[in-house]
């Protein structure tokens, strides 16, 4: 691949080993975690136990809050009504700390082989490929499926 290139994956149905593996295996150097909260249900996904699994690989956390999906847009996730989670998130990244947030991702993914990290396994169905788009959209897109555990 020439030019920038940014991974995405999604823990949905994974082990923080699924996700470690194919992230190393990618030789992704940052997660950058773009959940507006970075809590989960699933053992080892919440912040600090997923920045401590992801150091011992060698892998360093980012958390992202304000490029996250406010309540509504993951309600609209939830329902499967992509059309108005796009509508929703395209007013958050119009916030002024999305913007900001933003020029940041983009400037570390310039610098570092980085991973947008979400919940939802298929990227298309995902927030994370919207961010893409419009923050990282001249960037080829890798998206990793966690490794089976």
């Amino acid at each position: 691949m020439s030019g920038p290139t940014v991974w995405t994956i999604g823990y949905e149905q994974a082990t923080v080993a699924g996700v470690v593996g194919a992230l190393t295996k990618a030789g992704v150097e940052v997660l950058a975690d773009v959940r507006a909260l970075p809590l989960s249900r699933r053992p080892g996904f919440s912040k600090t136990a997923l920045a401590a699994n992801l150091a011992e690989a060698g892998i360093a956390y980012v958390h992202f809050k304000p490029l996250g999906t406010p309540a509504e847009g993951r309600a609209a996730a939830r329902r499967h009504d992509h059309a108005a989670l796009e509508r929703i998130y395209e007013g958050q990244l119009e916030l002024p700390e999305a913007i900001v947030a933003g020029a940041k991702l983009r400037e570390l993914a310039l610098d570092k082989r980085v991973a947008l990290l979400c919940y939802e396994r298929e990227a298309c169905e995902c927030h994370r490929t919207l961010l893409r788009e419009a923050v990282l959209g001249d960037f080829a897109a890798v998206d990793l499926l966690p490794l089976e555990a």
